[in-house]
Order: C-alpha cells, then sequence, then structure tokens
C-alpha cells in the first residue's frame, strides 16, 4: 500500500476550543432540556452533575489519550494502539454510523426551524454547502465555526437575561406537579435524564478525530478539549438553573425550552430564539461532518474500510474522498423515510465510543496528574451505566449494527490472509 500523506496541522488552541464548543452547545443547548426535565423531575441539576461527571471522566480520558497520539481517528486510534484493533473498530465503526446518523438529525432539524414545509431540502442543501466549507480547508471549519458559535453564545445570553427579566411561567403549585409526573425524579429517571443531557456534553470528541490538523498537539489538544468542556458545563448550569425557576411548569417535555424563556418578549425574541437554534444546528453539523470525515480517514488508513477513502489532496490537505463519501450518506438517509428508526442507535454507538476511550486510558503507563487511573475506571463504568438506561430499542439497533460491522470486518480479514497465503 503507497505511504498516505499526513494532514497539515493548521489549527490553534483557540480553534480547536471553538470547535468542540461549537459541536456541544449545537447539540444541546436548544433540546434536550425539556425531555430531561420530563424524566429527573425536581432532580434536574443532579442528573447534569451526574451526566458532567462521566463527560469529565471521558474529557480528561480523551485529552491524554490526545497528546499521546495526536493523529486523525480519536478513539479509533487509541483503541488500536492500547487495546488492540478489535475494540478500535468497534470504536471506529460505533462512531461513524452513530454520528452519520446524528448528522442527518441535525441537518433535518435545522431545515425545521428555518422552514419546517422544505424541510429536506434544506437540510441536503445544509450538508452540501458545509461539506463545501470542509473541503476548502480544516481552518475555514474553524472561522465558520467561530461565526456560528458568537451567534449562538449572544443568542443564549439574550435568552437568560429575557427569561430572568420577565415573570416566572408557572407558580409553584403548577411546578410541582410538571415536575412531578408518572416515573419522574425516580433513580432510573435521574439516570435517564443524566443519559440524554451526556450527548450535550459529546462535542468535545471533534477536537480528538481532528488531532493531526492542531500544532502543538501535546499540550493544544487537552487545553482544547478541557476548555471546551468547562465552557459547556458552566453554560450548561447557567441555563439549568435558569429555566427550573423561570419556566418550571413549561419545561417538561418541551421541544424548545430556550424560545419558552424568551417568549415573554414577544415573537421577535422568539425569532431571535429560532435564528440562534439554526446557527447551532450548523456548526454542530460542520464539526460533526469534519469528525466523521477524519475518522473515516483513519478506518481507511487501516483497512477497516474502503483504502479509496484515505485519499488526501487539494491545495488545502483535505480528505475529500472520506468528506464526500459522508456527504454522500448523510444526503441518502436525510431522504429516507425510515430516519428516525435509524437516528436512535446514535447514543448507544457514541457510549460504546467513549467506554473504549476510558478503557484505552486506563492502560496507559506514562498519564498526566489530571487523569488518574480510577477516573478511567469510573468514567468505563458510568458509560455502560448510561447506556443500558437508554430505550432497549436504540441499544438493540446499535448492538445489531456493531455485530454486522465485526462480521464484515472478519469476513475481510479472513479473505486478505487466505490471498496472502
Amino acid at each position: 500500500m503507497p505511504t498516505v500523506p499526513p494532514l497539515e496541522r493548521r489549527l490553534g488552541t483557540v480553534d480547536a476550543t471553538a470547535i468542540g464548543l461549537g459541536s456541544m452547545l449545537g447539540a444541546g443547548a436548544f433540546a434536550v432540556f425539556g425531555q430531561a426535565a420530563a424524566l429527573a423531575g425536581p432532580w434536574l441539576l443532579l442528573s447534569l452533575g451526574l451526566a458532567g461527571a462521566v463527560a469529565y471522566a471521558n474529557a480528561v480520558a480523551s485529552a491524554a489519550l490526545a497528546s499521546k497520539y495526536p493523529s486523525s481517528g480519536g478513539t479509533y486510534v487509541y483503541g488500536r494502539k492500547q487495546l488492540g484493533e478489535w475494540p478500535g473498530f468497534l470504536a471506529g465503526w460505533g462512531f461513524v454510523t452513530g454520528k452519520a446518523a446524528s448528522c442527518a438529525a441535525m441537518a433535518l432539524t435545522f431545515g425545521v426551524y428555518v422552514a419546517p414545509s422544505y424541510a429536506a431540502p434544506l437540510a441536503v442543501g445544509a450538508v452540501v454547502a458545509l461539506t463545501g466549507v470542509n473541503l476548502a480547508g480544516i481552518t475555514r471549519t474553524a472561522l465558520v465555526t467561530k461565526v456560528l458559535l458568537g451567534v449562538v453564545l449572544a443568542v443564549l445570553a439574550f435568552a437568560i437575561v429575557v427569561g430572568i427579566a420577565g415573570p416566572p411561567r408557572a407558580s409553584s403549585a403548577a411546578a410541582v406537579t410538571a415536575l412531578s409526573g408518572d416515573g419522574a425524579g425516580s433513580p432510573l429517571g435521574v439516570l435517564t435524564a443524566a443519559g440524554v443531557l451526556f450527548f450535550a456534553f459529546a462535542g468535545y470528541a471533534r477536537i480528538a478525530t481532528l488531532g493531526e490538523e492542531v500544532r502543538d498537539p501535546t499540550r493544544a489538544i487537552p487545553r482544547a478539549i478541557l476548555a471546551a468542556f468547562a465552557g459547556a458545563l458552566a453554560i450548561y448550569a447557567i441555563l439549568a438553573v435558569v429555566l427550573t425557576l423561570r419556566i418550571p411548569g413549561l419545561l417538561p417535555g418541551t421541544a424548545a425550552p430556550i424560545r419558552e424563556l424568551a417568549a415573554p418578549a414577544g415573537p421577535w425574541a422568539e425569532d431571535i430564539v429560532r435564528a440562534g437554534a439554526s446557527a447551532a444546528c450548523l456548526g454542530a453539523l460542520l464539526a460533526l461532518i469534519a469528525g466523521v470525515g477524519r475518522t473515516s480517514l483513519a478506518m481507511a488508513r487501516e483497512g477497516d474500510l474502503p483504502r479509496a477513502l484515505a485519499r488526501i489532496g487539494g491545495p488545502h490537505s483535505v480528505p475529500w474522498a472520506a468528506e464526500l463519501a459522508v456527504c454522500a450518506v448523510v444526503v441518502a438517509l436525510v431522504l429516507s423515510g425510515s430516519l428516525l428508526t435509524v437516528v436512535g442507535f446514535s447514543s448507544f454507538g457514541v457510549l460504546v465510543y467513549y467506554a473504549v476511550a476510558n478503557a484505552s486510558a486506563f492502560t496507559l503507563r506514562e498519564r498526566p496528574v489530571y487523569c488518574p487511573r480510577w477516573l478511567n475506571a469510573a468514567g468505563t463504568a458510568g458509560c455502560l451505566v448510561l447506556a443500558f438506561t437508554l430505550p432497549w430499542a436504540s441499544a438493540v439497533t446499535m448492538i445489531v449494527v456493531l455485530a454486522a460491522g465485526t462480521a464484515v470486518r472478519a469476513v475481510v480479514l479472513t479473505t486478505r490472509q487466505r490471498r496472502a497465503g
């Protein structure tokens, strides 16, 4: 096999932090709190704390591993290096398949926010346009992400100020009733809510998957991962407190909690929130496409995906073949009528991915002080606990996808060995 050239290191610490934070806020700030509140009842902040604790364990594991293996692919590479080819493959396959579905869901969410009647065409347009941004080079990806992140932060700040300035949207009695529904606040409800909230933190994986393109990666990647995590945790904590205090009766189950928070200011305020949510979706989608493309590149280099996807070229040294393949798959998922049955397994796949990351970090001989071995063990256990609090259909679907990928890889390896023999 010919030598595959490396990607160029063009990103600084601020760029990497913006990509990670943009990914997290797009996935979580505008949507997850309503569903989590319906599950956790009055214990929403406890669920957020549990999710943050597991996410912190994953973040420090990813930071330690990324500083040791600063190449594209994230946990796919770490798993191969520290645990063996098969754990690495499971992490990579779970990430690529699950996040491809997430890309489609994020694109459709953007379409629904902008014009529900034309959601699918708008989603396809967004995927194609953002793939074009990624093909223009990783520095363009970082620049557009920073612009979108600025819009999102401004809109969130606006909604928080409006929510604090206005009167509470429900009485104390209504709040108690709304936050005490069937199963709300039970131990299982709190854990399930933590699982929902956990995925609002998952964006820092994008920093690790782009590790081959970060300057001074040993220092920059850990700093970027931890800074993005800390920023997201602070924003989510503020949002959780404000939402719980200002719209307690409307929060459980609402699909648009930030819009409800800003609603007292009038329709114009809701339009501003809608624009912010659209920007958040685009920022998360941009980083997702880049991350899935880089993981696909890493898997193609090792022969776990077609080697043609490892091609790098163009004036900006980008993995154009993998990016175009991801674009095609996501567009197909957007146009597929079965998307709702496909996207459910994404969350389970992410937890498998991070379980492998924590297990990989556990085996490190030399480790930074911020990444003790006990925390890696706790992170692995936390990922598995959250995985099995998810709806059973989601877990079974992803297990089937992982099994199918494993079977195909086994057949391919056997065929290669026979030909070599």
